[in-house]
């Protein structure tokens, strides 16, 4: 009922379905001269009968209803065989007019052009007049997936180009925000509202961003275009184009996956960097920290540096004071360079202690490469595995040539002796595979592995992984960052760093008080303002207006986080 006002809106407005209801109007003139010539037919048979007298202008419609509709009560018939092949006449013209010539009509003219309008209202073509601040997707993939999952969470509004009203319709079913517009089309552009945009993301082939980057910018110079570049060889392209900002998410990723690797003589390893505030790791089980309990570890006294949580198993959890450090975790430390540097001093194993064989790098695509170049950068000695005679250099002394679903081209890559094993490939099937293989083989080494969709990360940590991380949240997390203008770091498939204003119900109360660990999951690391940041801040510490925590915590806690407080943290 609510619809029917915009539907009757229109029928009006639109000129094909006025036409359409003014054919189906002149039907039911048409029917309605066939009654009123049955009618008086009626009576002249009657007369011709004998009864004329019997029977009113009203009971003749009455009759001429009855037998067009085929109802046939029998209260009134003909006695002569005149008036018997008239009724035979009017009820086979009934039968075709009500039962099939109007019906149809109906259907093609009044009912379709409803259901029309229907679609249309699910997946239009134009944005509403004032629509401001929205974040226009130009494609459907991991990423863009990603990153309206997080527009989301945040309150931004969004819409994602379809080519056609059929995809559109899938979409909107789906939960998205559509609109019908082919991404190359400036008129789309025109129709999304552009100049009025926050951000367009094209996320799709490098080809098609090139065309979406320069007909945006043909229309407006004001919004920021953000693209994806496929090839290395696209990203001067792309800026040529008239993109904002081009990333290269095959090599964050692989430099990404690489920082976590433990192929180097430290035992306390940054896997991010957040201004002054670094994150690091460090496995439990090869440290003097196993079997100790959180609060007689000293090491916020001893170091300044936090223990902000707990990877075991793939589940990151929030550290309590009591807990025990178990060998099989890894602890995710927050503190400055120097902090982190003087903990690994004393953490680091001994000589003997340590693994000596080279990292081995399962798939020698864009990220894998971009992973053997920056443990290349860390002094880490590694080996790339790659089954593509093509991509190895037969000169080149850390590439393998093999299969890697084969027992002798792993064993000859050195997985026995590997303390890591980064897998790379953009197959998640693939990279599940390796992972139970890999953990098999070598149940004591470090698997890192790489999810191209967010469904497939807890598959992966249950297959055998230490840690995951996502194409499509490095992506996603990247976009979100040039959008808010703010700081959002992904350590970790779901764990990221964010800075976030203080919100108002939290100003006037010690980090302490707040409870915002135990409320939410996520953990303060450290406090700016005006530049200044203050790292591992202690539990008596004041919050202020016009201060940004720095918080650390999994997706959950994030959004926790906003229920608790208010999502001051967007836009």
């Amino acid at each position: 009922m609510k619809a029917l006002p915009a539907q009757v809106a229109f029928m009006i407005g639109s000129l094909p379905a006025r036409r359409n209801v003014g054919q189906l109007l002149r039907l039911v003139g048409v029917l309605a001269a066939l009654a009123v010539l049955y009618s008086i037919t009626f009576h002249y048979l009657m007369e011709y009968e004998g009864r004329g007298g019997e029977f009113s202008w009203f009971t003749g419609f009455y009759w001429t209803m009855t037998v067009m509709s085929t109802l046939g009560f029998g209260d009134i018939t003909f006695s002569s065989d005149l008036g018997r092949a008239f009724a035979m006449v009017v009820l086979t013209s009934g039968m075709v007019s009500l039962l099939i010539v109007f019906p149809f009509t109906f259907i093609q003219f009044f009912w379709a052009p409803w259901l029309e309008s229907q679609r249309n209202a699910q997946a239009p073509r134009e944005l509403p007049v004032g629509t401001r601040g929205h974040v226009i997707v130009t494609a459907r993939e991991p990423v863009s997936e990603a990153l309206i999952r997080k527009l989301t969470e945040y309150n931004v509004p969004y819409v994602m180009l379809a080519p056609t009203v059929t995809e559109a319709l899938e979409l909107h079913d789906q939960g998205y925000r559509v609109m019908v517009g082919e991404a190359d089309s400036p008129e789309t552009y025109h129709r999304a509202r552009v100049n009025a945009a926050a951000l367009v993301a094209a996320t799709g082939a490098d080809e098609v961003n090139t065309n979406v980057a320069f007909t945006v910018r043909a229309i407006t110079e004001a919004v920021p275009v953000v693209t994806i570049a496929n090839r290395l060889a696209s990203v001067d392209i792309l800026a040529l184009a008239g993109s904002n900002h081009v990333l290269s998410l095959g090599e964050m990723l692989g430099h990404a996956l690489a920082r976590r690797a433990h192929g180097s003589d430290a035992a306390v390893h940054i896997v991010g960097r957040f201004g002054q505030l670094c994150i690091g790791e460090v496995s439990i089980g090869r440290t003097k920290l196993s079997g100790v309990e959180i609060r007689d570890s000293a090491l916020r006294e001893a170091y300044g540096v936090t223990i902000a949580g707990l990877w075991r198993q793939g589940v990151l959890g929030v550290p309590r004071p009591e807990q025990v450090l178990e060998g099989s975790s890894v602890a995710i430390l927050a503190g400055t360079e120097e902090q982190l540097a003087a903990l690994n001093a004393d953490l680091t194993p001994e000589q003997e202690e340590r693994q000596s064989g080279p990292v081995l790098v399962i798939g020698g695509g864009r990220v894998g490469r971009a992973a053997a170049a920056m443990l290349k950068q860390r002094g880490a000695d590694y080996r790339v595995l790659e089954r593509d005679p093509q991509a190895v250099s037969p000169d080149d002394v850390h590439y393998v040539l093999g299969d890697a679903s084969e027992l002798e081209a792993l064993q000859g890559a050195g997985l026995m002796e590997a303390p890591t094993v980064i897998i790379t490939t953009q197959d998640d099937d693939s990279n599940i595979y390796l992972t139970i293989y890999c953990r098999r083989l070598n149940p004591g080494v470090q698997i890192i592995t790489r999810a191209t969709h967010e469904r497939n990360v807890d598959t992966l940590h249950r297959a055998g992984a230490d840690f995951v991380l996502s194409y499509a949240s490095l992506g996603a997390g990247t976009i979100f960052n040039v959008l808010s203008q703010s700081d959002l770091l992904l350590v970790a498939e779901g764990l990221s760093l964010v800075r976030v204003p203080t919100p108002p119900a939290l100003a006037g109360r010690t980090i302490a008080n707040s409870a915002v660990r135990s409320r939410t999951g996520c953990s303060i690391v450290a406090l700016m303002r005006d530049g200044q940041t203050i790292v591992s801040p202690p539990p008596d510490t004041m919050l202020e207006t016009g201060v940004d925590l720095v918080l650390i915590g999994t997706a959950d806690a994030e959004r926790g986080f906003l229920r608790c407080f208010g999502n001051h943290a967007s836009i």
